[in-house]
């Protein structure tokens, strides 16, 4: 054992296998955040409640610290780390779309997957059955603490991100300390690791080129998880506007070009530091604008064919766009709550990314008026689930997978990630999306401009404007037909195949 007086949870939590906590409601909410199994031995007020209540729901196990023996102690530690099951069920979002590349790889019967990450995946992939190589990363916030731009981190300046152009700038920069530090402080590990395992391919699933990745020799392909519109971090194209401003494709070229030379004006020095420390430690070097190089062997991205941008920008034959990579247990869906089984009116899916559902007053805003509405809802209500209560055409959770509400719901109301946007088309599923930040802004406008959702402003868009936009979209047939052909398409056009074709390819 080693301890401290005072312990910071958040510290704690992403390397972890198991807590053992009395079950104070923000400790069970950070661990559920975390995705990591617990042991609740409560002692007195909301901790017996909140020790009743994941006892309950099956997720976790419930202790009296005075009365439960040593063996009883001892068996709940092996019985809770061991217990498969509990540990996809507080599996922490996803790995973006690499646990669906592994399982896809896996299931050919030729590929072992093995995974290198953070202590915070650990439980979901190895539930999953993949082995696990743990490394160390660098924690974002620790990273920009000294920056002037931190506190757009902040909950309450959530809402800034919404203008564009300025925070935009201002979190490029937050983002380029971030990376400087990752480059140099994670590429030990991952050096390490490869020289360990020796792969026959690696899949980097990172926003930054790793020099002992691409020095290594072995065939390597680049993932990348945003719109496909912020491919022009490692392929610019000065044909399209530049990423995660949220511009129409059309807009005028002086203005795009206006808009390029700000971000880049406020960035140069800070890039130009970047690009050395990189190139130190190895790295090739950047063109301007780049964030990242290519990979020579294969470059992955995901987006729907509908949403992609090749009909303005062809890429190279070397980048490969995917519809959507189906993760196992898809096909378990939620069963509907009791106290909407019985209400009339369609079933809707509020569910926004944690950064932006950690804005409890957004939340509040949307709740009070969806409560207005003839329909029901599904919410997943973020890390600060206990700060605001769900009106009673509602219910929720601190998260809700979409995996599980797509094939049963109607409409989904999202603020855009492009992982949420992807399997809702799989579903076939109509959508308004309110982005607020980053790639969601892109998403959104190109959701727009090929008619297959409607996109509002979260902050700014009237009662009566939501409330008409969700029935609008509802009663759009032309809308619902074109959306079926879509998730028609994608579901039988073989992802899987082409993956495996393109990593076939690779391993000789």
């Amino acid at each position: 054992m080693w301890g401290e007086r005072s312990v910071p949870s958040h510290k704690v939590l992403p390397i972890i296998d198991l807590i053992i906590t009395s079950g104070h409601n923000n400790n069970v909410s950070e661990t559920m955040y975390f995705g990591k199994p617990m042991i609740v031995m409560p002692v007195w007020l909301d901790q017996l409640d909140a020790a009743q209540r994941v006892a309950e729901k099956g997720l976790g196990v419930r202790l009296n610290p005075y009365e439960c023996s040593e063996n009883e102690l001892l068996d709940s530690i092996d019985s809770v780390l061991n217990d498969k099951i509990l540990a996809q069920k507080l599996a922490k979002g996803q790995v973006h779309g690499s646990v669906g590349m592994a399982e896809i790889l896996r299931d050919t019967g030729r590929y072992n997957c093995v995974f290198a990450v953070n202590g915070v995946w650990k439980a979901l992939l190895e539930s999953k059955g993949f082995d696990v190589k743990l490394m160390e990363s660098v924690d974002f916030n620790d990273a920009i603490k000294d920056s002037l731009d931190s506190s757009l981190m902040d909950p309450k300046n959530t809402k800034t991100f919404a203008k564009s152009l300025e925070p935009t700038s201002r979190i490029n920069t937050l983002f380029l300390k971030y990376f400087i530090r990752e480059a140099k402080e994670t590429d030990p590990y991952v050096k390490t690791i490869i020289e360990d395992l020796k792969p026959d391919l690696i899949i980097s699933d990172h926003f930054i080129n790793y020099p002992s990745i691409v020095k290594s020799g072995i065939p390597w392909i680049f993932s990348w998880n945003d719109s496909a519109l912020s491919l022009d971090l490692g392929y610019p194209d000065k044909r399209l506007p530049p990423s995660y401003l949220g511009l129409p494709t059309n807009t005028e070229r002086e203005m795009k070009e206006k808009y390029r030379q700000q971000l880049w004006e406020r960035n140069i020095d800070l890039w130009y530091k970047y690009r050395d420390e990189l190139m130190a430690i190895g790295c090739p070097p950047l063109y301007e604008f780049q964030y990242w190089s290519p990979s020579p062997y294969a470059n992955f991205y995901l987006a729907p064919k509908e949403l992609d941008y090749t009909d303005i920008r062809p890429l190279p034959d070397t980048f490969h766009g995917f519809d959507c990579f189906k993760r196992s247990g898809s096909e378990d869906t939620l069963e509907i709550p009791d106290n909407l089984k019985n209400r009339s009116g369609k079933l809707i899916f509020l569910s926004f990314d944690m950064f932006v559902s950690r804005d409890v007053e957004l939340m509040k805003r949307l709740v009070a008026i969806l409560s207005k509405s003839k329909h029901r809802f599904i919410v997943s209500k973020g890390l600060k689930h206990n700060e605001y209560e769900l009106a009673d055409n509602m219910w929720g959770e601190i998260s809700v997978s979409p995996h599980k509400v797509l094939p049963i719901i109607d409409l989904i109301i999202t603020s855009g990630h492009n992982n949420h946007v992807s399997e809702t088309m799989y579903f076939g599923k109509p959508m308004i999306v309110m982005p607020v930040w980053f790639d969601q802004l892109d998403t959104a406008q190109r959701v727009v401009e090929k008619g297959l959702g409607v996109r509002l402003n979260p902050y700014e868009c009237s009662e009566n404007e939501l409330l008409d936009s969700i029935d609008s979209v509802l009663n759009d047939k032309i809308l619902a037909q074109k959306l079926a052909k879509v998730s028609q398409r994608v579901q039988s056009e073989g992802n899987s195949e082409k993956l495996v074709k393109i990593v076939n390819k690779l391993i000789k």
